[in-house]
């Protein structure tokens, strides 16, 4: 679908586990709307210090400047007259508020790109991901593999001293390979509290 001879708006979503290149994703596109001589702009949530506060950062290391936000709100204030295209990265730490900013952006005519994990690491859906995917234009959904048996893994697994994390651990723990993996349906684990 090529949204780009539409004078609209709409949503795009990237979601999927992490390492399934989400924002790979997000970055191609990005590059892509250079090419077509789009103006963009990138937004991070100012949570996702993993590699750098002011670029989103692929686990591949590739990298692209951003701007950290708070609050979805924080969007409009630093958006320029000629900006075609807003970006978010890392959607599922903004709060269910985001829905509403997005939807705005697309209504006035903003394309607008969002990656995110689609699922906490136990399996349920992650905030405002959902909703998001559910009133977008488009929906990528990508996998990783599975770091156990190989298959199409669509979970993340947080580790913690080497065994899997217990159910009612905190959603948001901010961290890479040392305390996630991809996993697949089977091999994903979350451990209940007797």
């Amino acid at each position: 679908m090529n949204y780009y001879d539409s004078k609209k708006g709409w949503i795009e979503v990237i979601a999927g586990p992490m390492f399934a290149g989400k924002t790979e994703e997000l970055i191609r596109r990005v590059k892509r709307m250079e090419y077509a001589k789009k103006n963009y702009m990138i937004f991070k949530p100012a949570i996702d210090t993993r590699y750098s506060k002011n670029e989103v950062v692929s686990h591949n290391k590739k990298t692209l400047n951003a701007i950290s936000i708070s609050h979805g709100s924080d969007i409009k204030r630093h958006l320029k007259d000629d900006t075609q295209a807003i970006v978010i990265d890392e959607v599922q730490f903004f709060d269910e508020s985001l829905l509403k900013y997005v939807m705005d952006f697309a209504d006035n005519g903003y394309r607008v790109i969002c990656a995110g994990l689609d699922t906490d690491f136990r399996g349920e859906p992650f905030g405002v991901v959902g909703p998001l995917m559910a009133v977008s234009e488009s929906v990528t959904k990508l996998t990783a593999i599975c770091c156990v048996c190989g298959e199409e893994a669509t979970r993340t697994q947080r580790i913690i001293d080497g065994k899997p994390a217990f159910y009612d651990d905190p959603i948001i723990l901010v961290g890479a390979n040392d305390s996630y993996e991809a996993r697949c349906r089977c091999c994903h684990q979350v451990i209940k509290h007797e």
